[in-house]
């Protein structure tokens, strides 16, 4: 296991986790496929989607991997009348991370967050650990604390 910056920026803050790896598929970088693979139900392991506001620019957004987000939740909660997906292209530039490997812990730059209310029904929930094949698992109230996130009802169930 490589100890990611993710878990270095949990250690500093005292802040517990726990680790899962596992071996992920260039062509599958899904939540699902992650899920199913560390052994954890998929409403608990949440995946890090970024945005872009027409009025507050970039927004990042946590959720459940077997749901999708609600563009016109997300962008009601974030006071924008418009949000975007970022270009995977633009992920690394913007956070730091790649797709597949982004988490809303040690972004190059501090984004608004958005956490689904559905966080807090667990005990843990799984996010990246910063690295494709490698999540960290922790209680939400410190994910939520640590990035400083709002929790909100921004999803949808998958179409």
């Amino acid at each position: 296991m490589v100890k990611t910056n993710v878990m270095r920026l949990l250690e500093t803050a005292g802040i517990t986790y726990r680790t899962a790896e596992y071996e992920y598929d260039e062509n599958n970088l899904s939540g699902m496929n992650a899920a199913e693979k560390i052994g954890i139900p998929p409403e608990q392991v949440f995946k890090t989607l970024v945005t872009k506001g027409d009025k507050t620019g970039i927004l990042v957004f946590c959720i459940p991997v077997n749901m999708e987000l609600d563009l016109k939740k997300a962008a009601a909660v974030s006071g924008n009348k418009k949000l975007e997906m970022t270009h995977v292209k633009e992920l690394l530039a913007l956070t730091g991370y790649i797709r597949g490997g982004c988490s809303p812990i040690g972004m190059k730059k501090k984004y608004p967050t958005f956490i689904d209310e559905t966080a807090v029904l667990f005990d843990e929930i799984a996010v990246s650990a910063g690295i494709r094949g490698e999540q960290v698992i922790l209680p939400p109230d410190a994910l939520i604390g640590f990035v400083e996130a709002e929790e909100a009802d921004i999803t949808k169930e998958l179409e």
